[in-house]
């Protein structure tokens, strides 16, 4: 039996990410495991977008 690693985004913020993206609601009735493909999808690109703004102001600075 293989162990999952823990994910590169924290709990916290995957939780952001889904309330911004308006599923959050499904998240808590169902769990990480209850969205699709799509939302999760939709997170990740939200992430890499904010990850790049990051680093454009750091790049700024």
């Amino acid at each position: 039996m293989s162990r999952r690693r823990g994910g590169v985004m924290s709990e916290k913020f995957k939780e952001e990410l889904a309330k911004e993206l308006g599923f959050y609601d499904k998240v808590q009735k169902d769990g990480w495991g209850g969205i699709t493909t799509r939302e999760a999808g939709s997170m990740v690109k939200r992430a890499i977008e904010i990850a790049e703004q990051q680093l454009a102001e750091q790049g700024r600075s």
